[in-house]
């Protein structure tokens, strides 16, 4: 009954997270190839994003992705380093959190990376 009600009851909460998500992803596309060393293409279809951090890396003398995570991690942003996916430089980013924390994130990685 609970899985039928989901399928035929209101949907605006569906559209609501839909677009929050939508406005998320916008923001943290711009936000991210505001970033001197990073390289952001838009996504389509999920809430994580795959930037280029290869710049960001060697400016910041990290010989791999990881190492670099690991450094973001110490400035408080959790990244996961590309090289788990077969592509070092890139980092994953989840956008599946509030607009405060994004931006939170955002200033954090500015800062690290200046």
């Amino acid at each position: 009954m609970a899985a039928q009600a989901a399928l035929e009851g209101d949907q605006q909460c569906v559209k609501d997270m839909v677009s929050a998500f939508k406005q998320r992803h916008d923001y943290m596309v711009e936000a991210l190839n505001d970033i001197e060393g990073i390289e952001c293409l838009a996504g389509d279809g999920t809430f994580y994003l795959f930037p280029d951090f290869a710049q960001a890396q060697a400016k910041l003398n990290c010989k791999t992705d990881t190492d670099l995570a690991e450094k973001l991690l110490e400035a408080g942003v959790a990244l996961v380093p590309g090289s788990a996916f077969g592509t070092p430089g890139h980092m994953r980013i989840s956008f599946a959190t509030s607009d405060e924390n994004l931006q939170k994130a955002i200033e954090r990685l500015t800062t690290a990376l200046a």
